[in-house]
This record gives C-alpha cells, sequence and structure tokens, in this order.
C-alpha cells in the first residue's frame, strides 16, 4: 500500500485507527493485529483478531520505524498491534527536554 502523510486507516479487526504521521517514500505492508489495515472509509469485513499480535494501540500515541521511514498517530485505540511488513512497530519514545537550570 502506498501511503501518504495524512492518511486515515482502520483495523478491519479491532476498533484501531491511525492517521499516517510520516510516510515511507515506497509501498508497505501495514497490519493491525495481523490483518491489513484499510482507508477509514473502506467497509470493514470483520476478521479474526491474531492472537499473537494483540498487543494493544494506545490513543494518542505515536509508533514509529525508523529504518521504513514510517510513523503513525493512534487515534481510536484497539486491541491489535501494529506492524509493518510483519515486523511490529515500536512506541515512540518523547524526546526529552533540555535542563533548566
Amino acid at each position: 500500500m502506498q501511503l501518504k502523510a495524512g492518511t486515515r486507516l482502520k483495523s478491519t479487526v479491532c476498533e484501531t485507527q491511525i492517521i499516517v504521521v510520516k510516510a515511507p517514500a515506497d509501498d508497505v505492508a501495514l497490519t493491525c493485529g495481523g490483518a491489513p489495515m484499510v482507508p477509514i472509509d473502506a467497509a470493514s469485513s470483520g476478521g479474526a483478531l491474531d492472537p499473537g499480535q494483540a498487543g494493544k494501540t494506545l490513543l494518542g500515541k505515536r509508533y514509529a520505524d525508523e529504518a521504513a521511514g514510517i510513523e503513525l498517530l493512534c487515534t481510536k485505540a484497539g486491541e491489535g498491534s501494529l506492524g509493518v511488513g510483519g515486523q511490529p512497530l515500536g512506541l515512540k519514545e518523547a524526546k526529552p527536554l533540555p535542563s533548566s537550570d
């Protein structure tokens, strides 16, 4: 799937919804709960959540993979975990603020 910044997607196996913050130049296989994600306005076919990929997505958290060049923002939490090309996406850590002395 070719992604671009601002694209909204949803899971077909849980309630997860995301928005693409940073998109890679190449096509990617973006999944949630083991099933491919679809555009927000697409009809969802109720699939089954893969128990091995039931890691939960958290509302308002960013998920990223620097090597793949992708960053996603969760706009609706769900039971499935996000993945790209079969690899799970990690939670993006907040940047530390400079100390104020």
